[in-house]
């Protein structure tokens, strides 16, 4: 069954922002103790926790510390399944022989968020004007909510507060049939080529703020440590850095959107943006021992482009979107693309990343370099579909 998630800004107001961070706080210090607990019982007896052990202990621990009376009781048993599913995700990783990436302990910067697992402790109330009580926040409930509610995060991101439902159930929407296809490269000159001679551009939100950021980062860099006006600093450049990343998500919305809305078949190259941003290994003279320039500096300008477009998140986006809408979205193998010829099919010579334009030696054909990518992956996604 379907499972979508709903985010929603909050308002609430001073004291009840402040009893939201005091519950956060105590749900970041239960799972540090739990983590602690598990450490210490492996590397002193070599014995293994559980999660109903640590759940059964909560008893015992609201006995001790009164003031986690005051939090619902599924709270407290959620940052236990925390727990449980970071050492799963460990062990999981072992297995696979991929980086294993032991549990950390949570600072207050890292730990933002608790969760309701079901409908206890909180109740949505969609009256126009909400009575006086206390506990009750403002929500700008800007889209409906579909489906079952399973489950209610309350989550903090600098300054603001969201909550986020996951609903189980919704109907999906489809949208009449299209009988037109795209294949699409994701570029940096370009956000997007489309086989069709269409370009997506992207207003590099981040590259436009990075004056802005400089400034903030730099007045923060001078600020004493542990004082009111660093934390002051620190939540301007917080607050920067929020505004960009909700520019990229608004962008990535509505151009994923439109492309879903147009095309029945979406043809992307299957890449892995964190091969592509991967530094360059280092150089060295194997008769002096002095480092070389190896391009890192390059290298590093071309990375921050391509983490600013944000191709993952756009293709996670446009998938989840056709999806719901009925629509197909397919991820070709790039190798190669860029050398074959849309217009005759035969490969040619290799072209550097300066090269934007695709010269056929056997054809003639002269196209701009990502739209001949991109009709060489329309046409090569035909012949994986049956």
């Amino acid at each position: 069954m379907a499972v979508k998630a709903y985010k929603y800004r909050i308002y609430p107001k001073k004291a009840t922002a402040d009893k939201l961070q005091w519950v956060l706080d105590r749900c970041r210090e239960l799972y540090n103790a739990a983590l602690s607990e598990r450490k210490d019982a492996w590397h002193m007896a070599h014995q293994s926790i559980g999660y109903y052990e640590q759940q059964h202990d909560l008893v015992e621990i609201k006995e001790i510390r009164p003031e986690y009376q005051e939090i619902a009781s599924h709270v407290l048993q959620d940052v236990i399944a925390r727990i449980k599913k970071a050492f799963d995700n460990f062990f999981r990783r072992v297995k696979n022989g991929e980086k294993p990436g032991y549990p950390r302990f949570k600072g207050s910067k890292w730990y933002d968020s608790f969760t309701y697992p079901d409908k206890a402790g909180w109740k949505l109330d969609t009256c126009t004007r909400p009575p006086n009580k206390r506990g009750m926040v403002k929500a700008n409930l800007h889209r409906d909510l579909v489906g079952t509610i399973k489950t209610l995060t309350i989550k903090r991101e600098g300054e603001h507060w969201y909550a986020c439902f996951s609903c189980e159930g919704g109907k999906p929407n489809p949208l009449p049939i299209s009988y037109e296809d795209v294949g699409i490269d994701l570029g940096i000159t370009h956000f997007a080529a489309l086989s069709n001679s269409e370009f997506i551009e992207y207003p590099r939100y981040y590259r436009r703020g990075q004056k802005t950021l400089k400034t903030l980062q730099v007045a923060l860099s001078r600020k004493e440590r542990g004082s009111h006006r660093r934390a002051r600093a620190v939540k301007r450049v917080a607050r920067a850095h929020h505004t960009i990343r909700n520019q990229r998500r608004d962008f990535h919305h509505k151009a994923s959107r439109a492309l879903v809305n147009r095309y029945q078949v979406i043809v992307f190259e299957d890449l892995q943006v964190k091969n592509l941003t991967r530094a360059p290994k280092p150089k060295q003279d194997e008769a002096t021992g002095q480092y070389l320039p190896n391009g890192a500096a390059a290298k590093a300008g071309l990375n921050k482009s391509i983490l600013d477009a944000g191709w993952a998140t756009f293709t996670e986006r446009v998938s989840v979107k056709a999806a719901s809408a009925g629509r197909t979205v397919v991820f070709v193998d790039p190798f190669k693309t860029s050398q074959k010829c849309s217009g005759c099919g035969k490969e040619g010579p290799h072209k550097d990343l300066a090269e934007r334009v695709h010269r056929c030696p056997h054809c003639g054909l002269v196209l701009d370099r990502d739209i001949n990518a991109a009709i060489v992956r329309r046409f090569g996604a035909c012949k994986i579909l049956p």
